[in-house]
């Protein structure tokens, strides 16, 4: 069953932000997932609207991080106002686990555009929990820079040392997203169990000028 959010302008219609989500029925006493049943299916069917906020689904798996993770924050414990109702941690702490690994210089010359989770087990008030953070390669060069011998004379200034630098609006397209893979995990005597596993997408924010020659 899939559910899907989008958060727009009443006035303009504009989209600030889509989310789309997929649930699954699970047996409580074997911990492993059920078939829906006809009967609750007809119940819920009438309810079901044929939108879907995201077209697009990622095929892309997300792969589970090791210990070599570059970036990693240990000994994580949830408070009272973390659970939800039935006594596990609530989604909205799993991300700011999640978010806690990135740099603060990240943060300061970025902006979150995508975040997909993928949900493995639940989390208790006990648990004490570990996140693993690991920024992905493909497709990204130094800095974040993508490769691109096109550009050299724009109404002849120069933008090579410009867009390098990371400076003006230009540069701020030019620079390729940044990807990290993320893993949330119990750890503990007992060894580590996945909880959640994460991909973020950062894009650099964009300066509002930038020189031109006259």
């Amino acid at each position: 069953m899939r559910r899907d959010w989008l958060v727009q302008s009443q006035a303009t219609g504009h989209v600030f932000a889509c989310a789309t989500s997929t649930w699954v029925m699970m047996n409580q006493q074997t911990r492993r997932l059920s078939k829906m049943p006809e009967e609750v299916r007809d119940e819920i069917s009438p309810w079901f609207i044929d939108n879907q906020a995201i077209k697009e689904d990622s095929s892309e798996k997300i792969i589970k991080l090791e210990s070599k993770a570059k970036y990693m924050n240990s000994n994580l414990k949830p408070k009272r106002s973390d659970l939800d109702m039935n006594q596990h941690v609530n989604n909205v702490k799993y991300l700011r686990w999640m978010l806690e690994t990135i740099l603060d210089e990240i943060l300061e010359s970025h902006q979150l555009c995508s975040i997909i989770l993928e949900y493995r087990r639940e989390c208790g008030s006990s648990d004490i929990v570990q996140s693993l953070c690991h920024p992905d390669e493909d497709g990204i060069l130094k800095d974040g820079l993508k490769q691109n011998n096109d550009i050299s004379l724009l109404n002849g200034f120069s933008l090579v040392s410009e867009i390098l630098e990371g400076g003006g609006l230009l540069g701020s397209y030019e620079k390729a997203p940044l990807r990290y893979t993320h893993l949330l995990q119990t750890q503990g005597e007992r060894g580590s169990k996945e909880i959640v596993r994460g991909r973020t997408t950062w894009k650099r924010k964009m300066s509002s000028t930038m020189p031109f020659s006259t």
